[in-house]
């Protein structure tokens, strides 16, 4: 009798795991008020799914008193399946169909005739954690539009997929901003896109300072130190070229590459986790790079040839050209600094190939968010006094953000 008791306790404490992360819209039926009676636009895409693998747009439809009025879809497209940078149309049709807006074609703001049948604007896409992602701008400049406008705006929040506690990387100076930087933000900013429109909302970087209505629906049972994996939640690539937990971790810093004349992996099967160019020596290079015995990561030579896939990487760096370089394991992803790991990659070749290494100058300064780290490199000086530099800012936006932090 005893040892049935035992075994019991054993399975009940075996059977008491982590409660099961639920993200914003997991939890819909439980904040239904806020679109009772209302004509509602969605900013989707692929990713928006509940616990179910129900889309955003088929759990909506089925909202008693609520009218489904207009999608509209960031780069990508709604349905993720174009490729970056390409400019996406809208599909307005003529029958009964919801309209699909393009917020990633000839406008990346809502118009006031795209906001015309629409009372309340949710934003539902799973983002990656890096400045580079063009998604959340998306949902700034809808923010915009709601405020001038009068609409309600609706976050369904997400986690971070490589967690909300590791912040890294200098703070944009705005004379770089763009559309892969758009606020004065870390590469690294540990935050989700909820606690992101906050931050955008009440620091009144929204144009001429206006406010939206906004309301965030916020995860439950998400820890911010848990990576994507640690959820229990499917992670569906936010992106054609973001396939894996581990591509997100790399990204960061082998994004970098994308302002210079070296592959980075797109047209391969393991985007950002592969670098090279023809003109590379990739046993010395790999043996320079693990010789910095940077923290978390190793590398080992590798030749790729870069192909045309349609729908991620139609013409990539180097296309049906072999390619030298370097594929990066991650041995310990808690400690490994992504951004920084660019920085030094790039300072390595630029050392090593300097009349070969050319460089996407204005593209390469809106990626790093600032022209300091490309002359520095140029000019061969002393990287490792950057980081030093762009601490103070980056302390002064880890003490901002702690008020819009939505989870411990």
């Amino acid at each position: 009798m005893k040892s049935n008791s035992i075994i019991l306790i054993f399975l009940i404490i075996l059977s008491c795991g982590k409660p099961n992360v639920e993200t914003g819209l997991d939890r819909i039926s439980q904040f239904h008020n806020l679109f009772e009676d209302k004509r509602v636009g969605i900013i989707t895409n692929h990713t928006a799914r509940d616990a179910g693998n129900r889309h955003i747009t088929d759990i909506f439809l089925e909202l008693e008193g609520v009218k489904v009025t207009a999608l509209f879809g960031p780069e990508h497209g709604v349905r993720g399946h174009v490729e970056a940078g390409a400019h996406v149309e809208s599909e307005t049709g003529t029958d009964d169909r919801i309209p699909i807006f393009s917020l990633y074609g000839k406008t990346r703001k809502p118009t006031p005739g795209m906001l015309a049948n629409v009372d309340v604007l949710v934003f539902d896409i799973q983002d990656i954690g890096t400045r580079y992602y063009t998604y959340i701008y998306t949902m700034a400049l809808a923010m915009e539009a709601a405020a001038e406008h009068g609409k309600s705006f609706i976050v369904l929040d997400r986690p971070n997929p490589i967690n909300g506690v590791d912040v890294e990387g200098n703070v944009l100076n705005p004379d770089f901003n763009s559309f892969v930087g758009l606020y004065p933000i870390p590469v690294r900013h540990g935050m989700t896109v909820g606690e992101l429109a906050r931050l955008f909302n009440e620091e009144g970087w929204l144009a001429n300072s206006i406010k939206a209505n906004l309301t965030v629906v916020p995860i439950q049972n998400w820890n911010r130190a848990d990576w994507h994996d640690q959820t229990g939640l499917n992670f569906i690539k936010p992106s054609p070229n973001m396939p894996t937990v581990t591509t997100a971790t790399t990204y960061p810093g082998i994004c970098l590459l994308e302002g210079v004349n070296m592959a980075e992996g797109r047209g391969t099967s393991t985007p950002f986790e592969i670098f090279g160019a023809p003109w590379i020596d990739s046993n010395l290079l790999t043996g320079k790079l693990n010789a910095l015995q940077l923290p978390g990561v190793v590398f080992r030579d590798t030749t790729f040839t870069p192909i045309s896939i349609p729908g991620a990487s139609a013409n990539p760096k180097y296309k049906d050209v072999a390619c030298n370089g370097s594929a990066i394991t991650v041995s310990d992803r808690s400690k490994l600094q992504p951004y920084w790991m660019g920085v030094q990659l790039v300072s390595l070749i630029h050392e090593m190939y300097p009349d070969s290494l050319t460089w996407r100058s204005s593209f390469f300064d809106k990626l790093t968010g600032t022209s300091k780290i490309r002359e520095t490199i140029i000019e061969n000086g002393d990287i490792n006094k950057l980081p030093v530099k762009w601490q103070l800012q980056l302390d002064e936006f880890l003490a901002k953000r702690e008020k819009y932090l939505l989870y411990e």
